[in-house]
């Protein structure tokens, strides 16, 4: 590649705070205010920091972050808690919540992320399927869409107990879902099988857009705290938001059926978690733009980018396709290098568990596989794509950016 990396970013950039720029801005601004009031309807004090012990009876801390929660998201109720390991498991114990023997589980957005391969279909590890849980799916039309025929065929035959949207694109070569999807896919489903739990995996998706799933109706909204509303502060943790009736059995999963949220303690401060969703909108804002300046780079260079140059994507998410392998390991290789922590790291494909090719990522990151930090990764699969993600800075970003550019170029001394 013969061009001039500065040049051409600027030009991106002002081609950019001409046409999107104002656009996150807005949505963050409208987010930030409603952030704000859920913290003051909840009077968060600074007693609500206070670490527990124990059993956790009354923690008030970790009761009012669910309450926050739930009002920001406009939901019944809320579980957020440190104790969820990451979005597979806040997922896993949507789902066993749930679900019943002789159920169906019905994804209607394809293959679900590739970590819920062994929750819901692995052999002889207690997965959804040795519980007698059924699990079909519906694949996205060819540019992306619902398959709409489809769906509504398998809702009147079968009437799935669950149905299972995946916001994000996981590891395939599609736009992330926005909020006028849901709207739509949501009502749809509502006039032919009212009785089915409509779950949506949110990772990645929220304060991207000025609604959440949960708005269009959705009975649960399920995601981790180490992405998007995690604000880049909270250390662990995930959240189930929705309807009362279902986050109670989802509680009885994450602790003990009849104990649910009533127990939980935390022997550490609660003030990231808070500090964090305060942050979140900011943040979100700060990593879809990194997005939008990366698309309309690499476009510029002849590179395949979803979501489309110049357009707000519905995550935070940035797909570029490479020709080969190597382009791919370089590009995850610059991103580390560029990062805070870890920087003197080379990453390499490797068999990371949950995966079912060798996996690389680049994550130099304050909070371990924060992906709402600047993160790469993808599977080391054809066609080479690689998944950019987060920055808690957009200026970060830039800088990542002129290194991915060098180590493409092969400019790198």
């Amino acid at each position: 590649m013969n061009f001039d990396a500065n040049k051409l970013i600027k030009k991106c950039e002002n081609d950019l705070k001409g046409s999107c720029f104002h656009q996150v801005d807005d949505t963050a601004l409208y987010n930030q205010e409603k952030v704000l009031r859920a913290f003051q309807n909840n009077k968060v004090a600074l007693r609500h920091f206070s670490p527990t012990s124990g059993y956790g009876y009354d923690d008030v801390g970790r009761d009012t972050l669910c309450k926050v929660f739930s009002d920001v998201f406009r939901t019944e109720k809320a579980i957020v808690s440190p104790l969820i390991a990451n979005g597979t498991h806040a997922l896993t114990i949507a789902m066993f919540g749930i679900l019943r023997p002789g159920d169906e589980l019905l994804y209607i957005t394809g293959e679900p992320y590739d970590t819920l391969e062994d929750v819901i279909k692995g052999e002889g590890i207690g997965s959804l399927k040795e519980f007698g849980v059924k699990f079909n799916k519906i694949e996205l039309t060819s540019d992306g869409k619902f398959d709409f025929e489809a769906i509504k065929a398998a809702l009147i035959e079968r009437k799935p107990r669950m149905i299972g949207i995946q916001r994000s694109r996981g590891y395939s070569w599609r736009n992330a879902l926005k909020y006028k999807d849901f709207e739509e896919i949501i009502t749809f489903i509502r006039n032919i099988s009212p009785l089915s739990v409509i779950m949506v995996d949110n990772c990645y998706g929220e304060f991207v857009d000025k609604e959440e799933p949960s708005e269009a109706g959705a009975d649960l909204i399920v995601g981790s705290l180490i992405k998007n509303p995690g604000g880049g502060l909270a250390p662990t943790g995930g959240y189930v938001a929705g309807k009362a009736e279902y986050v109670d059995l989802v509680a009885g999963k994450l602790t003990a059926p009849g104990i649910g949220m009533e127990v939980g303690s935390y022997m550490s401060t609660y003030q990231y978690f808070y500090q964090g969703l305060f942050m979140a909108p900011h943040v979100v804002a700060q990593a879809i733009k990194a997005s939008l300046l990366f698309c309309a780079v690499f476009s510029e260079l002849g590179y395949e980018v979803l979501p489309a140059p110049y357009s707000v994507g519905g995550d935070i998410i940035t797909s570029i396709k490479f020709p080969r392998a190597e382009n791919l390991i370089s590009f995850c290789q610059a991103v580390q290098k560029c990062s805070p922590i870890d920087s003197f790291v080379t990453p390499e494909p490797w068999d990371m568990p949950g995966y079912n090719d060798q996996v690389i990522m680049a994550a130099g990151s304050f909070v371990q596989g924060a992906s709402i930090e600047m993160s790469a990764d993808s599977p080391i699969r054809a066609p080479y794509i690689a998944y950019f993600q987060g920055s808690l800075t957009y200026e970060h970003a830039v800088i990542a950016l002129k290194k991915c550019l060098e180590y493409l170029s092969g400019s790198e001394k």
